[in-house]
């Protein structure tokens, strides 16, 4: 069937419409499944709302509706439809209306009812607001991409699109948040929260003051400037988001001026076909003509021709959406509602942004999008390949680190392009910080830019109704209409393209109602009607009253009946941007041609005092002592005019000059207005995005690219991008395996993310900074120790070596975090040190384990920070801290304060896959250390950290959880290290766990045979057996280390050890004996005659003592003796001593009498109450708070022999299960022992001394290696130290040897972590020299130990 147009002459000349035809009535049919022609060309199936067009409709005929239908309102002439004559399917040859119950309430495609003016959700769940989401979390952001895309308005959207299709690699950095129609401000507190004022504050005539507030990612952003203001949008979409929307190209006449380069002021038509590329993407179109009228575009052609202007008065073209349906990149858009909120944000999704064309596409082809990343400076890489650009990063309130936010950049490498389209004041502010900071280019930066002529005034109280004030929810039967819909198009009349202008009437949003009638009552620079009546003057006078008592929407009130004038003309061009202290100044030195100016006023004032109005200038203007506002700020990185530097900063198609020559950066690219040479006189995105296709068209063409022209289709926007981009496979090898780590690193990271957002999960973050002093030594800092820390700081400190990191932790899912084991969140930062090559370092995904337990030392958390790091350099390297909070912070706050923000740090070389396995916490130790130091948090830091602490979630109650899960986990842990006295009881638990070590007896059978190896004969003490020896939760125990030195180990375990008859009343005398009986076996048995070494421990060392001082033990079968902490004359630490001697009756008799012979050290839940009551006793015995422990099988040792090492000597494994190396003591070796470490010398059973002449004249003859731990809680180091003075008075010709080991106390000399490198080795080399010789050198073995050292894997 024919279309027919709203303008058929099926309207009579009175204005009515035909009648309707009866009886037949008509039903529409939808248009799906055939192109149906409209207004616009040929439109996609199903494109209009229920599938209608917006200019005609399908009619069938149908069976007459019973439902009278009101009569046509007169006076319209909107609506057509084709007639239809009685046969079916023929086509009818005349046309009449049909009648509908209100106007436009079935218009297909027309204005939106109040509902649905604004988006709640992109679901069909009305309950969530989701919102699609283009950009991607920072803590994703690659190292490297092919380009790098600075801004995401028209410039770099245009840039962003067009280099994602030719299958490069993207990047997009954005100032702002990423915000969808429904997400933008309404009301002014809202609008209030998302301004962020900057620059120089100078009204009138006064020097001004730079200014910095706001949120500074907020959507809206108002420079301040001397002359004039200017306001740039933040936000993914850039300017698009909040301009009005106006699509007039640059007339011929501006292009061919003088300023412009050669190549288009020779032929500004050259520019056409990018201006229709344009259109091609964004699908302007003008108001159409069967939509409601609106008042304001029908005022200003009623000025028109009251000027004499008619001619001249058109509708724009503008990228409004006016009919449902998928734009031309695939996302779904949505009619007007005609709002007039387009200079806050459109919520109804029919404004055509760059965030729903450009971006949009850009996404589906690959690019990724980063928003609230301010781009600060760019510089070229060092290694000569492309460029490193360098950002601020707002995200994570990391804003609160003031002093840090602007310092410590991140950076991404641009590998071939950085295309800058960050706006005219952002881009020549990037462009002169990186100036000033090496990359050297044109003197022009920052010269020549314009507000493009703008000028703002008003209309005031008008004898028309204009409805000229923004709605959030306006009424389809009296919209306001976009921003702009009618323009005086004044570019063309004169020879001289300078004098030209455009007037165009406008909207003021909602969020200044209020505001702006405030300054419309005061009037400031107005210029009333001058020939008015009383009786009009009476008029606007209650107009007046009506807004002031009413508000601004009073139907008959003067703002109402106020006009909004919006001009672009010509100004001079002579606006200058400058770094003062590294903030922008702008300064405009001449924003208008003064006679230009008060021609456009006049005209203003003419054409409002013609319709009864009085003209004001913009209100702002008079506030700000006679300075303008401008929305459309160019120039600053103006395009050269004669392809040199010395008058533009870049050349013809944008490239940046090197200098003031005509050589240029090669992929170094200016894409948005500040290319711009000269005021346009009129709206300049137009021209912004023509003139960036052109840019990004010859890039494309020097590189040999093509840019792919494939349909999107209908975008998924909640899907993944259809189309991947092209990576190409690096060719050097460390390349390769950096690539394929970052690509293991960010699948991990994409999916904990994903997963959260699957969940829905409530997340935790907080943002940190650390500071201090790391000291660069690739050879002498391996030892992971606190003197070494504390070495290397002093040195640092010294030097000046200082370091830096400004850290964003994130747990998406804060009770996967809690949960967890390792307690795992993101890093995602910087890290600084100067000292250190390749420094700035960038940290992307690195892992931060809060309160994660510490397997190297019992009871004590640690908080770790781990993560590959990249230098400006391209080296990567690995940082390892950890912050020890141990039992020493037990009550004690100022102690828990030092734990908490002392950070120990080891930085070392990266290797390929070091970081695979996230469980594996010595990973780090493998690589080669290159620095050591320590980092702190300053006061005034942790303030700010605690005002980053931000709960994420989908609603209020999931971030509330979020928050409570969090604080409570850290709390709890906090507490139980910082209460650890007061905490339950740990009691042995039933299952092994860090048995990493198994170190079995292998018999006599198995014994080795070689002549090269020596035997050595091993005694443990009391209540212990093999094991401390053979411990098999560390990695390297004595008897791994004494074997793999050549010798064969013996172990005896005798009658006071770890055995069930050690309940028995023996005692270390009767423990001679089974030595004897030891040695005899390996001597007569197994065949080893000759003399064996002998290692004894504590209480089996006093038992062999007594073997050989009574003469039991041949002295002729004993080689030589390593005796660790006492040989023959125990004497006990002072609390031992207490305990032995204080009270009226003895510890051992007391305790006899109330739970028998037998005391084991082990214990459960299950105990008799004295045994619990006991334990709970113990809690209170006396330790120094850093060995504190809720251990009860280690409270009970210590109560019956004394603390037995130092806690930070043993592993977690290790004293976790300490009752499964303990046995116990019987009351009747107990109460010898207290009788001779009371009284210094050894004994026999009937307490008679063995330390008599005769009896230590049977040592004659015998090496002898006595060592004490310097930290001793059981026998004071004069244990050994008498034994030593003795053999050395009596036998000076003896070969006799004292040690005493810091660090060490009791037990950890042989169990300890460490004690493969801080004991064994002192004791093989004596054992060594009296078994093989004194010019024996020992040879380490090629094993898997000596492989473990290497490895660092035993540098704890």
């Amino acid at each position: 069937m024919d279309y027919l147009s709203a303008n058929e002459n099926s309207v009579h000349t009175n204005g009515t419409l035909s009648p309707p035809p009866t009886p037949a009535h008509h039903e529409i049919e939808s248009g799906v499944g055939m192109g149906i022609q409209g207004n616009n060309g040929l439109l996609p199936n199903g494109s209009g709302k229920n599938g209608f067009t917006n200019g005609g409709y399908i009619a069938r005929e149908s069976t007459p509706d019973p439902t009278p239908r009101p009569s046509p309102t007169p006076g319209r002439s909107d609506r057509f439809t084709a007639n239809m004559t009685k046969e079916p399917g023929t086509i009818a040859p005349h046309s009449h209306e049909i009648p509908a119950y209100n106007i436009h309430e079935e218009d297909a495609g027309g204005p939106q009812s109040h509902s649905k003016a604004n988006i709640r959700t992109y679901t069909d769940n009305a309950h969530k607001a989701v919102f699609p989401r283009l950009s991607k979390p920072v803590e994703l952001l690659r190292s490297s991409y092919d380009v790098v895309v600075i801004g995401s308005g028209y410039g770099g959207g245009v840039a962003a699109s067009r280099m994602a299709r030719t299958g490069e690699t993207v990047c997009v950095l954005e100032r702002g948040r990423e915000k969808w129609p429904g997400e933008y401000p309404t009301g002014m507190a809202d609008s209030i929260n998302e301004l962020h004022v900057s620059g120089n504050l100078a009204p009138g005539v006064l020097q001004g003051k730079m200014v910095d507030g706001g949120d500074p990612t907020g959507m809206y952003h108002l420079i301040f400037g001397k002359g004039q203001n200017v306001v740039v949008a933040n936000g993914l979409g850039g300017t698009s988001l909040i301009n009005a929307n106006v699509f007039m190209p640059a007339d011929k006449g501006t292009l061919g001026m003088k300023a412009w380069p050669k190549e288009i002021r020779d032929d500004p038509h050259s520019l056409d076909k990018y201006y229709q590329k344009v259109e091609d993407v964004l699908e302007p179109e003008e108001y159409p003509d069967d939509w409601p009228k609106l008042p304001k575009m029908e005022l200003l052609k009623k000025q028109a021709k009251h000027l004499k202007l008619e001619k001249d008065f058109k509708k724009v073209k503008q990228t409004t959406r006016f009919k449902s349906g998928p734009n031309s990149c695939g996302v779904e858009m949505k009619p007007s509602a005609l709002t007039g909120q387009d200079t806050t944000g459109v919520n109804d999704g029919s404004k055509t942004t760059t965030l729903v064309t450009y971006l949009a596409d850009a996404w589906n082809w690959g690019a990724e999008m980063f928003c609230e990343c301010e781009v600060r400076h760019i510089q070229k890489a060092k290694n000569g390949e492309g460029y490193l650009v360098f950002f601020a990063w707002h995200g994570r309130n990391r804003g609160h680190f003031k002093a840090n936010l602007h310092g410590d950049l991140m950076w991404v490498r641009a590998k071939k392009a950085v295309f800058l389209g960050a706006g005219a004041v952002a881009t020549p502010e990037i462009l002169l910080r990186s100036k000033a900071l090496g990359l050297h280019m044109s003197n022009m930066v920052g010269q020549n830019m314009s507000g493009n002529g703008d000028i703002l005034a008003f209309g005031y109280n008008t004898d028309e109704q204009v409805n000229g004030i923004g709605r959030a929810y306006p009424s389809p039967y009296n919209p306001i209409g976009p921003t702009i819909t009618g323009v005086i198009d004044c570019r063309n009349k004169t020879a001289n393209p300078l004098d030209g202008f455009v007037i165009e009437e406008g909207a003021v949003p909602h969020a200044l109602a209020y505001f702006l009638q405030t300054m419309l009552d005061l009037m400031p620079g107005s210029t009333a009607p001058k020939n008015d009546t009383i009786i009009e003057r009476s008029q606007a006078a209650l107009a007046r009253y009506g807004s002031r008592f009413l508000g601004p929407y009073f139907k008959s009130g003067a703002i109402e009946r106020t006009q909004v004038y919006l001009v672009m003309s010509h100004d001079s061009n002579q606006a200058i941007l400058t770094l003062e202290d590294d903030k922008p100044k702008l300064e405009f030195l001449g924003v208008g041609r003064s006679d230009h100016v008060k021609k456009i006023n006049a005209i203003l004032a003419k054409a409002t005092e013609a319709v009864g109005g009085t003209l004001v200038q913009n209100p702002f203007f008079a506030l700000m002592g006679q300075q303008q506002v401008s929305v459309h700020p160019i120039g600053g990185a103006c395009m050269a005019k004669d392809g040199t530097g010395m008058t533009g900063v870049t050349n013809h198609v944008g490239e940046v000059f090197t200098g003031n020559e005509d050589k240029t950066y090669e992929g170094l690219i200016v894409t948005d207005a500040s290319v711009i040479p000269t005021a346009l006189g009129a709206n300049p995105f137009a021209t912004i995005a023509a003139l960036a296709e052109r840019s990004v068209e010859a890039y494309v063409k020097k590189r040999g690219l093509t840019i792919s022209t494939q349909s999107n289709g209908l975008l998924n926007l909640f899907g993944q991008p259809t189309n991947a981009p092209k990576r190409c496979h690096a060719i050097r090898k460390r390349d390769r395996m950096n690539s394929l780590e970052e690509q293991g690193s960010l699948t991990e990271a994409h999916r904990v993310i994903q997963t959260a957002v699957d969940l829905r999960a409530g997340g935790m973050g907080f943002t940190e900074v650390m500071s201090g002093f790391v000291h660069f030594d690739d050879e002498n800092l391996k030892d992971d120790n606190r003197q070494t820390y504390e070495l290397a700081f002093r040195t640092a400190k010294s030097l000046c070596e200082s370091a830096r990191f400004f850290l964003s932790v994130q747990a998406f899912n804060t009770r996967s975090t809690v949960a967890d084991h390792q307690h795992r969140a993101m890093l995602t930062g910087t890290f600084a040190c100067p000292s250190i090559p390749g420094s700035p370092f960038m940290v992307r995904r690195g892992e931060f384990n809060l309160f994660i337990a510490d397997g190297k030392a019992p009871g004590t958390r640690n908080l770790t920070y781990d993560f590959d790091m990249t230098g400006v350099n391209d080296r990567k390297l690995h940082f390892h801290g950890y912050k020890v909070v141990d039992s020493s912070v037990a009550l004690a706050p100022v102690q828990f304060w030092k734990s908490t923000s002392t950070l120990y740090v080891t930085i070392s070389e990266h290797l390929p896959g070091m970081c695979d396995d996230l469980d594996d916490e010595d990973a780090w130790r493998k690589a080669k250390v290159l620095a050591k130091g320590i980092m702190h948090i300053k006061p005034a830091d942790f303030l700010s950290e605690i005002l980053t602490m931000t709960p994420t979630g989908s609603n209020i109650l999931k971030k509330v959880a979020s928050a409570a899960s969090f604080l409570t986990y850290f709390t709890r842990k906090s507490m139980k290290l910082f209460l650890a006295p007061m905490t339950p009881l740990q009691y042995p638990s039933q299952t092994y766990s860090g048995y990493i070590n198994n170190t079995p007896p292998q018999g006599p059978t198995r014994s080795l045979r070689r002549t090269n190896i020596k035997n050595l004969f091993m005694i443990p003490g009391a209540a212990v057996d093999h094991q401390i020896y053979a411990l098999p939760t560390i990695p390297y125990n004595a008897v791994n280390y004494f074997r793999r030195a050549g010798y064969r180990v013996f172990v005896t375990v005798h009658r006071i050890g770890q055995l069930m008859v050690a309940e028995h009343p023996y005692t270390t005398f009767d423990a001679r004996l089974d030595i004897k009986a030891c040695l005899k076996y390996i001597r007569e048995d197994l065949g080893y005659e000759e003399k064996i070494y002998t290692i004894a421990h504590c209480m089996g060392s006093v038992a062999f003592s007594c073997g050989l001082l009574d003469g039991t033990i041949p002295a002729d079968w004993i080689l030589g003796v390593t005796c660790s902490q006492v040989f023959m004359n125990p004497i006990w630490n002072t609390l031992n001593l207490v305990k032995a001697r204080i009270g009226p009756i003895p510890m051992d008799r007391l305790y006899k009498m109330l739970a028998g012979t037998w005391f084991s050290c082990s214990t459960s839940r299950d105990d008799s109450y004295v045994q619990k009551g006991l334990n709970q006793l113990l809690r209170l015995y006396p330790q120094p708070r850093r060995e504190i422990c809720n251990n009860a099988a280690c409270h009970r040792t210590s109560l019956v022999f004394g603390r037995c090492w130092n806690h930070k000597n043993l592993n977690e494994a290790t004293h976790r299960q300490i009752d499964r190396f303990f046995g116990g003591v019987n009351m009747t070796l107990l109460n010898l022992l207290m009788k001779m470490g009371s009284e210094g010398y050894v004994m026999d059973n009937d307490y008679e001394q063995l330390t008599t002449d005769e009896g230590i004249e049977r040592l004659r003859g015998i090496p002898f290696l006595l060592w004490s731990g310097r930290d001793n809680a059981v026998l004071t180091p004069e244990s050994t130290e008498k034994t030593y003075e003795i053999l050395c008075d009596t036998f000076p010709d003896g070969e006799y040897q004292r040690k005493v080991v810091p660090g060490y106390g009791h037990l950890d000399g042989w169990m300890g972590r460490n004690a493969w490198k801080d004991v064994y080795p002192f004791v093989r080399e004596e054992v060594d020299r009296v078994c093989r010789g004194e010019t024996y050198k020992f040879k380490e073995p090629d094993d898997r130990f000596k492989q473990m050292v290497v490895d660092g894997e035993l540098l704890y």
